[in-house]
């Protein structure tokens, strides 16, 4: 019987994060030009970001194959009604499984180690964008909508 496990993020997954992160907004409509553009600037932005442990997460894998991961990070933010003693979020990005493990539980417990490293870490309230796939699964394990919007400038 194959076993799901989970492994912290390392910078040795650079290369898997930025494939996942394409693959991702891919499935969710974006024009690939963009995702060309997006490529190189997010490999440089990540590769510190990751080395020195400001991006972290998960990686989900079958028999040593990844198949799935999320990142995970702290963002500064002023002390809001949803977390009024806390100048921090937590914020998940690119959670991502590959096709064919989908709807077996990896994000799910992806998604779930990360709502417990979060805490592990004092942060009390989280974020995340969520595609129009992922949006059901995130409503059944406690998420809901906010009233955030966003402007290209």
């Amino acid at each position: 019987m194959r076993m799901l496990h989970l492994r912290p993020l390392n910078a040795d997954d650079l290369t898997l994060i930025c494939r996942h992160r394409e693959k991702m907004f891919q499935e969710a409509g974006r024009p690939v030009d963009l995702l060309k553009a997006m490529r190189d600037p997010f490999s440089r932005w990540l590769r510190p970001k990751l080395s020195q442990g400001e991006y972290f997460g998960f990686v989900a894998e079958l028999d040593r194959e990844p198949i799935g991961a999320v990142g995970l990070m702290i963002i500064d933010w002023p002390p809001h009604p949803a977390h009024p003693l806390d100048a921090r979020r937590g914020y998940v990005l690119n959670v991502f499984v590959e096709r064919q493990h989908r709807g077996q539980g990896v994000a799910r417990a992806l998604m779930a180690a990360s709502d417990e490293e979060f805490v592990r870490r004092g942060i009390s309230y989280a974020i995340l964008h969520a595609t129009d796939a992922g949006r059901p699964l995130y409503e059944r394990i406690g998420w809901a909508a906010t009233t955030e919007m966003g402007k290209p400038l």
